[in-house]
């Protein structure tokens, strides 16, 4: 009925048109696409579908810029040349709606996003519709990374009335921003079963005008509608979900639709979602004696395993890819997201706490290698994204993945040398063509490349184990990694000499935020410094620039000037809730592995910051933007789905336990309660949306440990004792360091770690959980035994 209503607009949409396509609750969430599923009649296409364009809005001597010129998003400069009389997001476009009586045409994208490039060049550039859009509508381009409580508060809408939702998205809206028709990417003319831009526009058009109060009225029906079904409350429930009953229910759902052969959870696409991985890890570790917990253990390293062997990952600059578009994780959709090396690099070092086996701290090791050369500003921020799309060479238009894709030829040009000691005539280009699946004809599927523009390309994907390789040609096994360590190398050097991918230069808070926890948690757990030391100056660098010191609020996004310099908008992009529950927990993961207490000291302020913004103190949980930032928005929404990220209300929930564990405040773990009790009836329906969350859930009713080391901080044994803790995986506790100062941060908030006293003067540490106290140990290896209990 609801889609019925906001879709029918009275013959708004060519018979025919075809839905989007549902978005998958296991981790192909609308936030995680950019393809062209649509309500309003686009074509649905493969995803990562390989579509040539010239060059974005390249300024031209006769092209005259619009307003977005003087916007700093890389996505929004994208448009800045377009015909379009475009608009940011603001009162200027509002203003102007409501005094000519248009409807706005809202459009939200982000800047390495394949489909908003397309139609940006099929429909913005066109002079036809630009002139459409110009005289009968209110044009506003959004950055949805800039604005995130924009596209959540529209995309729900998409998918609410379509069952599908992706990116570009466009919906139309009321003068007082209540939607009543949307979509996603839309081809600019029609098809004989599809429906273009150019019609949909003529038809909006056309039913605004002849039946503007009919789609008022629909409008305000789905809005009241969306109210009633995305509320999350407490209600009148007194306490959360049982913890066992919801880690059984989320890891048997996750078991039904886990692939045997391949690890992941969904056919195809296949996306990394490392917060079902952190599950499946903390479901291992409390269930570690029985069967299912065996096979949580199995299904997260296999996966890893799989997606590290795949094509997903860059084999030759490292890093890797938003997500596979076959179940093999062979061809990627190839643009490189911050938040997804941030979060993996973390999966893949517990993979490694887990099972010791070096491969996935290697991957972990190269992972943030790519991040500090390609995605590093020189102030300790680190940018957003890589693209997908790039030109096979200078002065051609761009190609999805032409940058990453090889042919035999090529292969064989860089690496001509024999090998020695082979058992046939061999040379480094042919074991490595071996080794990584390339073929003379290319080893990208038609249906993959529907275009036929990756014809005779190769996708590096490992077919075979080292031994084996070894064992075909009758080499040593570190014969065969060193030789194909170095056909690596040349194949990245001769790579730098392709036009590079676009890079989106914009530095948000949030994923800067998941970024510390990425290199402090990697650096923590190999001992490391020099990663713990780039987080240590990435969270410098969000309080030197993205931090007001009067207000304590954290600003949402900064970017890359000139010079190496930092610019912020004018007026700033403040922030919103994952920006908070992001830097706060890599704070938390910092102070773990720094031992610093400044770092702990910012996020309790922190924190104390997003109570008073987002705090929802009648129906329990955080809203995901102020009020006053979202005043004039239909909707003020509770993000309810651990996605491609994590949702900041799980992330929250983490961080109110931890920091009740560090504090001892009273205050956080009454929050963290209300928290999960107001997505308890979330997590009880779909409990596979929320694993985080579940996750959460489980350490709050099991209470976390409390490891406290007394030691100098300088010293041998202190250190020894730090680094087996950080060594072992422990994903419910905290861990503080106890000098002796009786005045410093933490001796205040926890005055019985002033009663602490080291044995025979040598570091000792204590561990605390469930109102008990271990006997005191001195050496790693005693403590090892305690922390395994």
């Amino acid at each position: 009925m609801l889609g019925a209503q906001a879709l029918q607009c009275r013959g708004l949409l060519l018979p025919g048109a075809r839905p989007g396509l549902a978005a998958s609750r296991r981790g192909s969430s609308s936030r995680d696409k950019d393809r062209s599923v649509s309500v309003s009649g686009s074509v649905p296409m493969p995803a990562g579908g390989k579509g040539s364009r010239t060059n974005c809005s390249q300024a031209t001597p006769q092209k005259v810029p619009n307003r977005l010129i003087n916007e700093k998003s890389p996505y929004l400069q994208q448009h800045a040349y377009n015909p379009v009389d475009w608009y940011p997001w603001g009162q200027e476009a509002f203003d102007k709606a409501r005094k000519e009586n248009k409807p706005i045409f809202l459009s939200v994208g982000y800047s390495t996003c394949h489909w908003c490039h397309m139609m940006e060049e099929e429909s913005f550039q066109n002079e036809e519709i630009g002139r459409l859009l110009n005289e009968d509508f209110v044009s506003v381009k959004v950055d949805r990374e800039e604005r995130p409580d924009v596209d959540k508060v529209y995309m729900t809408f998409v998918q609410a009335t379509s069952n599908g939702g992706g990116w570009p998205m466009n919906v139309w809206l009321t003068p007082n921003l209540q939607p009543f028709v949307g979509g996603t990417y839309f081809p600019p003319e029609d098809g004989l079963t599809r429906v273009g831009f150019h019609t949909v526009l003529q038809r909006i058009r056309e039913q605004w005008k002849q039946n503007k109060n009919t789609l008022l009225e629909n409008s305000q029906r789905v809005t009241t509608a969306l109210l009633a079904r995305s509320e999350i409350s407490m209600g009148d429930r007194q306490l959360p979900p049982s913890a066992a009953t919801m880690n059984s229910r989320c890891f048997q759902q996750l078991d039904e639709g886990y692939d045997e052969e391949y690890g992941g959870f969904a056919e195809a696409p296949k996306f990394p979602t490392p917060v079902i991985l952190s599950f499946l890890f903390s479901y291992w570790l409390s269930h570690r004696l029985t069967q299912d917990g065996s096979r949580a253990q199995q299904m997260a390293l296999h996966t890893l395993k799989m997606m590290a062997n795949g094509g997903i990952r860059d084999h030759v600059g490292q890093g890797f890819h938003r997500y596979s578009t076959d179940r093999q994780w062979h061809v990627p959709h190839f643009e490189k997201m911050l938040y997804d090396q941030a979060q993996l690099a973390v999966a893949y070092s517990q993979a490694f706490q887990i099972s010791g086996d070096e491969f996935y701290s290697d991957v972990a090791k190269g992972i943030l290698q790519y991040v500090t050369r390609n995605l590093s500003h020189r102030s300790g921020g680190f940018y957003s994204a890589e693209d997908a799309d790039s030109p096979p060479e200078r002065g051609i238009r761009p190609k999805e993945g032409a940058f990453y894709v090889w042919t035999v030829k090529e292969v064989q040009q860089l690496l001509p040398e024999p090998v020695p000691g082979a058992t046939e005539p061999l040379t480094s280009g042919q074991l490595l063509m071996k080794h990584y699946g390339l073929t003379e004809a290319g080893n990208i599927s038609s249906n993959q490349d529907p275009k036929g523009e990756l014809h005779g390309q190769n996708v590096l994907t490992v077919r075979y184990s080292l031994e084996l390789t070894a064992a075909r040609f009758g080499l040593d096994v570190d014969a065969v990694r060193t030789l194909l360590n170095t056909g690596l190398e040349k194949l990245f050097q001769a790579r730098k000499h392709r036009p590079k991918p676009h890079l989106d230069s914009k530095m948000l808070a949030a994923w800067n935020g998941l970024m510390v926890s990425g290199y402090a948690v990697t650096g923590a757990v190999l001992g490391l410094e020099r990663l713990i030391n780039y987080a240590i100056n990435c969270a410098k660098f969000l309080k030197r620039h993205m931090f007001d010191v009067a207000s304590g609020r954290l600003m949402r996004t900064c970017y890359a000037g000139s010079g190496g310099t930092v610019e912020h908008s004018n007026p700033p992009c403040w922030g919103f809730l994952e920006d908070y529950a992001f830097v706060v927990r890599g704070l938390l993961d910092l102070y773990e592995a720094t031992q610093e207490s400044a770092w702990l000291e910012w996020a309790l302020r922190l924190q104390d910051t997003q109570d008073r913004l987002f705090w929802d103190s009648q129906g329990g949980g955080y809203f995901c933007s102020e009020a006053e930032l979202g005043a004039g928005l239909p909707l003020r929404l509770k993000d309810d789905q651990d996605g491609a990220e994590p949702s900041a209300n799980s992330v929250s929930a983490h961080n109110l336990l931890r920091l009740h564990g560090f504090t001892g405040h009273k205050d956080w773990m009454d929050k963290c309660v209300c928290l999960l009790i107001a997505f308890s009836e979330r997590m009880r329906r779909v409990p596979v949306a929320l694993p985080e969350m579940v996750r959460a859930l489980s350490a709050h009713q099991q209470t976390l440990k409390q490891i406290v080391i007394c030691g100098d901080p300088q010293a041998k044994d202190t250190k020894a004792l730090l680094q087996c803790v950080h060594s072992i995986y422990i994903p419910n506790k905290v861990l503080i360091l106890a000098d002796g100062d009786p005045s410093s941060f933490l001796s205040r908030q926890l005055p019985f770690l002033s009663t602490l006293r080291r044995l025979e003067d040598r570091a000792t540490a204590y561990i605390y959980g469930s109102q008990v106290c271990s006997l005191p140990v001195t050496e790693p290896c005693e403590l090892r035994k305690l922390l395994h209990q």
